[in-house]
């Protein structure tokens, strides 16, 4: 990329809990919790098929909430657990306003807004 200050996020994320994490400036190493975002999950439901439909509906839903928390990205590194990272960044890469943002992933346990701030701190640099 260019030499201008670039808009770094990361996010750790399960199937049910995201926290975002932003660069608090442009020149600095610091990164502080932005948001936390919530995904209840599907209901019970006694129809298989329409079951999946809602847990796809509230997934899509759970990576917009996440997305509208990061305007303007540059670069964004996720983490967590399972395989919701991957399909994040394939979300991200089909959104437009999201699509020339460099994403990367990684695995990870869960951990404190603190301990998250600094590991994503750590990646960027």
């Amino acid at each position: 990329m260019t030499t201008h200050n670039k808009k770094q996020f990361g996010v750790w994320m399960d199937t049910h809990h995201a926290t975002v994490v932003v660069k608090t400036s442009p020149d600095g190493n610091e990164f502080v919790v932005l948001t936390h975002v919530e995904n209840a999950g599907a209901e019970r439901n006694s129809n298989e098929n329409a079951a999946n439909n809602q847990e796809m509906a509230l997934t899509q839903k759970f990576f917009k909430e996440i997305a509208a928390t990061m305007p303007n990205i540059d670069e964004v590194h996720v983490t967590g657990t399972g395989q919701v990272q991957e399909q994040f960044i394939h979300f991200l890469a089909a959104t437009p306003q999201y699509k020339n943002a460099v994403a990367t992933h990684s695995t990870s346990l869960r951990m404190g807004d603190e301990q998250l701030a600094t590991f994503i701190g750590k990646h960027f640099n």
